[in-house]
């Protein structure tokens, strides 16, 4: 039986985006937001990103880092960031949550020349 999803105390959730075909994708990913507005980073050319661009239907679920779901699936609407502002929004509230882990996954990421190819995503819940 799986428990509640609470997208603010969460570590990780599973991202559900869906191909054209209605095909769902799942994706652990890190989230951090408050209420119905949370926000996830990946990779500009990412599925995840992709079908997104296509189609901003998604959904989240609670889960765990290989994405074994443990909570309730929370229907929402999903679309990437483009104002400088939402992003820096977005950035801190990441920060904010995973502290540390986060520095040093930015870190990695300028070091590796992929921190500008990121795609920021805002997923705001249905209900």
């Amino acid at each position: 039986m799986s428990r509640p999803t609470d997208p603010a105390r969460e570590r990780y959730v599973s991202l559900a985006t869906f191909r054209r075909d209605g095909r769902e994708v799942r994706t652990p990913v890190w989230i951090a937001g408050e209420g119905r507005r949370y926000w996830i980073f990946s990779e500009a050319r990412a599925g995840k990103v992709k079908r997104i661009r296509a189609n901003g239907r998604a959904r989240i679920a609670a889960c765990d880092f290989r994405g074994r779901v443990s909570g309730e699936w929370l229907d929402a609407r999903a679309r990437i960031l483009r104002d400088p502002g939402e992003i820096a929004g977005a950035y801190a509230a990441l920060g904010r949550k995973y502290g540390w882990q986060m520095r040093v996954a930015d870190l990695l990421a300028k070091l590796a020349g992929r921190y500008d190819r990121r795609a920021l995503l805002e997923i705001e819940l249905e209900h």
